[in-house]
């Protein structure tokens, strides 16, 4: 008799763990329904229907599960009781220590699960893209507060800056995967901050003065 329902003891958390390792390895369309229904305890298809619903939706909950568990760059970006500088740096080396964590796979679900796939796949495209957006508009208010508390020049390129900040964030996920060392990502880190220290405002002279 075919097998109908879902295997005594199954555990949901655990099971949305293996699917969200799938597709934070191999994408979206890479995992296949059978390969993630026997990592998630060799359920049936019909208690994965019945338990998911889809496999997009199934994707769009360990999306929601890995900004839970890994995704805390925009509310390190957000966090006002540091100075704006101190922000994007942190944020910056968290993103390095989890996208190079041996505990799961390299790199960042979001950057690399479904940047590229057919056209049945534009759904979730759209959702990852909005995702990076998020993180995106974060990394700019991040950078137009440093203007405004005057750390930063007025006539910053925010914009560019913003572009600069993302450029790496997407950038330490590839080279994440490719295997290059946390060592080596946090001294791009170091690097890129020296961009920011440039358009820092000069101290006015006689404060200079002061404290000389």
């Amino acid at each position: 008799m075919a097998r109908s329902g879902r295997p005594r003891g199954f555990d949901r958390d655990a099971a949305l763990d293996s699917a969200m390792h799938l597709f934070w390895e191999h994408g979206y369309e890479g995992a296949s329904l059978s390969v993630l229904r026997h990592a998630m305890g060799d359920i049936s298809s019909a208690s994965f229907y019945a338990a998911f619903g889809s496999k997009e939706a199934l994707y769009r909950e360990t999306l929601v599960r890995y900004l839970d568990k890994h995704g805390g760059i925009v509310g390190a970006l957000d966090d006002e009781t540091l100075p704006p500088r101190a922000r994007l740096e942190q944020a910056l080396i968290a993103s390095v220590a989890v996208q190079t964590d041996p505990a799961h796979p390299k790199g960042c679900m979001m950057t690399l699960s479904a940047i590229v796939s057919s056209e049945a796949g534009a759904p979730t495209r759209a959702l990852t893209r909005a995702e990076r957006d998020i993180t995106r508009q974060a990394l700019q208010r991040c950078i137009a507060a440093g203007v405004s508390a005057g750390d930063l020049e007025p006539t910053t390129d925010v914009a560019g800056l913003t572009a600069l900040y993302d450029g790496l964030v997407l950038g330490i996920s590839i080279q994440a995967r490719d295997g290059v060392l946390a060592e080596t990502l946090r001294g791009a880190i170091g690097n890129a901050m020296a961009a920011w220290d440039v358009l820092c405002r000069p101290m006015p002279r006689d404060l200079d003065r002061r404290l000389v």
